[in-house]
């Protein structure tokens, strides 16, 4: 059968780094506040005039420079973002043109948080369906241009950044030891939209409006929803939380990263966290920790990576693959 694997990765954070600290002079709050309930230390910014498909762009070339493949090798682009540059055309045509590839064809994927879980099931069905051979999958998000600089609770969360891998065909023999995507689990509940969402919009308002959240609902949500998707991954792969050997999730908040690990019953020595270096960057959170981790040299061929995320939606997801 024909499997999905990852051949490259790479990604991008733009150059301004902004400390706990610098929230501090304009709000009521303090570095400690943050740390002790999200885990975020500091976060990128993008820069005037730097937009999501500017580092969307950047984190698809170094993906290509890793894998080792050029941009006229790659039949798809698929960009997960809630922050596009334009309401169209696509951030993925642009990182298209961008990269010089006039072949193929590119879109964009929205699922807010869970964005690149949904962008990297949404590749492997067209890998498997034959569609394409090389896919760039992208998550990218400048969500410092959505923020209330007011709100305390939902400022000193986000960031921005990119991150992306090269997906590639590869024949396997249909056993969970194969390299490649094992399993995905999608899921989304529509009901729960003003737990987590921006209160604008084109056909609404004509704007693009500001981030709004539920921080204690959406937390209550998270660690039940997170734990279930990713059992849904691994019994729909015949495999079990106990033969995880990384979990790469959402780089959301720190308690709830740990407390979906508590759930699964996998030890943090076996979770990536980036969170407190880049924040909450939404889609591109994934792609980000996977491609830093990877450049750490933490992953092994043969090792059995869980991803999983939960955002606005509220869509939530999971997606189990072999290094």
């Amino acid at each position: 059968m024909i499997r999905s694997v990852i051949r490259g990765t790479g990604h991008y954070l733009p150059a301004r780094v902004v400390p706990n600290s610098e929230f501090a002079k304009t709000l009521d709050t303090s570095d400690d506040w943050i740390i002790s309930r999200s885990g975020i230390e500091r976060r990128h910014f993008a820069a005037e005039g730097e937009f999501t498909s500017d580092l969307a762009i950047r984190a698809a070339r170094a993906a290509l420079e890793n894998a080792g493949v050029s941009a006229q090798e790659i039949d798809a682009v698929i960009v997960a973002t809630s922050t596009p540059d334009f309401t169209f055309p696509a951030v993925a045509t642009q990182v298209q043109a961008g990269l010089g590839i006039t072949k193929g064809f590119a879109f964009d994927i929205q699922a807010v948080c869970a964005g690149f879980v949904f962008a990297l099931a949404n590749a492997t069905g067209l890998i498997a369906a034959g569609q394409a051979s090389r896919i760039l999958v992208i998550g990218a998000e400048t969500f410092s241009r959505i923020m209330d600089w007011t709100d305390r609770t939902t400022c000193v969360l986000f960031g921005d950044g990119a991150g992306a891998l090269v997906l590639e065909a590869q024949t396997g023999t249909g056993a969970n030891t194969d390299p490649g995507v094992l399993a995905c689990d999608l899921n989304s509940d529509g009901q729960y939209r003003e737990l987590l969402y921006v209160d604008g919009g084109v056909s609404r308002t004509g704007q693009a409006g500001v981030l709004r959240m539920q921080g204690r609902e959406v937390f209550r949500h998270a660690v039940e929803k997170l734990a279930a998707t990713a059992n849904a991954a691994l019994d729909k792969a015949g495999l079990s939380a106990d033969q995880v050997d990384w979990v790469v999730p959402h780089q959301a908040n720190l308690r709830i990263i740990r407390g979906t690990a508590q759930k699964l019953g996998i030890p943090m020595e076996r979770v990536v966290v980036t969170v407190q270096d880049h924040g909450n960057t939404s889609a591109a959170s994934i792609p980000l920790a996977l491609s830093v981790a990877d450049a750490e040299g933490r992953f092994k061929p043969g090792d059995l990576v869980l991803t999983e995320a939960i955002g606005g939606g509220l869509s939530w997801g999971a997606v189990l693959l072999r290094w």
